[in-house]
């Protein structure tokens, strides 16, 4: 008699949401926040958390069976990443990136069938509203959020970019598309002779100030008022791309690298991160998933593989191209004029 498949690993991806939605949970009861002081028992947890008692072992234990918590008897602590990255009080606080997935991702992501089916993204462009990034950029309060949230989204790949690109061969550097600054910030405090900008719309400006004070850099990391799709970019050693070219279609995501070298002095290098998709399109599940956001979201967006945006680098002029791995998900595309 022949021995039937498992089914385990079916039922593993059925389940997936529910992981997602059990950590979210923690980050919106604080709960990283409080064991990063102390370890706590499960009647400590649900009093600071204030939670029901019925669900807090379940709770608490499934945080424990995905990797998000260790539990020594009847106590529970952080892990070493949880610790590092979900603590409130830490500057390395990436959890208003997965608010931000769990607030709107989330929900949008409900909607994969619908633009599988008419590829049109599922946000308010659907309903004839307003774009929400347009309406977001005018509310002040909105707009710091999403900040924090792309903070989040770069921190981890922007610690890799410091200590993993050559900069000693550099001396100044341009972020487009800053945000807070995460990405300056990172570079500058690991390289005391590098000068920075961060290139972003001018409603960016007081987050990004108040952002790099708080790390005391604001001598050598300056704010810069542009927008990438009117003006060229700024003339610097080296720009650096995170997060940007997946929001666009083809011909936008050319336009803009051709715009990199030609603002790129001879020797200069264009550093581009993203979720970028493995070459056989098998491996990273992050990239492809990624992607499908870009789907639901955008009207053209998509992400791609390394050897795509070397292919639209070389296209540009660029004479050296290579794909550097940063963390288990985001890699790096780096371009020599």
């Amino acid at each position: 008699m022949n021995t039937p498949p498992s089914a385990d690993r079916i039922e593993q991806v059925s389940f997936g949401f529910m992981a997602s939605k059990v950590l979210f949970s923690a980050i919106e009861f604080g709960l990283f926040t409080e064991l990063a002081k102390e370890s706590l028992d499960g009647a400590e947890i649900q009093k600071r958390c204030g939670l029901h008692p019925r669900g807090v072992r379940d709770f608490l234990d499934s945080l424990v069976a995905v990797g998000m918590l260790e539990r020594r008897g009847e106590f529970y602590s952080n892990t070493s990443e949880t610790d590092f990255y979900l603590d409130r009080a830490k500057p390395t606080y990436i959890g208003h990136y997965i608010e931000i997935q769990s607030l709107r991702g989330y929900q949008l992501f409900g909607a994969i069938s619908e633009a599988l089916r008419t590829g049109e993204p599922q946000n308010e462009i659907k309903s004839g509203d307003e774009d929400w990034v347009d309406a977001m950029y005018r509310t002040p309060e909105r707009l710091r959020f999403f900040l924090k949230g792309m903070t989040g989204h770069s921190l981890p790949s922007a610690m890799e970019i410091a200590q993993k690109f050559p900069w000693d061969k550099y001396r100044t550097f341009t972020d487009i598309g800053t945000a807070e600054g995460c990405l300056p910030v990172r570079v500058a405090t690991a390289h005391p002779h590098l000068v920075g900008e961060g290139f972003d719309l001018p409603a960016v400006r007081p987050f990004f100030d108040e952002y790099v004070a708080s790390f005391h850099l604001q001598d050598r990391v300056k704010f810069r008022v542009g927008d990438f799709f009117k003006e060229p970019l700024p003339a610097a050693d080296v720009l650096v791309m995170g997060m940007i070219l997946h929001d666009w279609n083809l011909d936008v995501k050319i336009t803009l690298v051709k715009k990199a070298y030609d603002a790129l002095p001879r020797g200069g290098a264009l550093i581009v991160y993203d979720h970028l998709i493995d070459g056989e399109r098998r491996k990273n599940i992050a990239g492809l998933l990624m992607s499908l956001i870009m789907l639901v979201e955008t009207q053209g967006g998509f992400d791609y593989t390394g050897a795509d945006c070397c292919k639209w680098m070389r296209e540009a002029g660029f004479s050296e191209t290579r794909v550097e791995q940063l963390t288990g998900v985001e890699s790096m595309v780096v371009g020599i004029k």
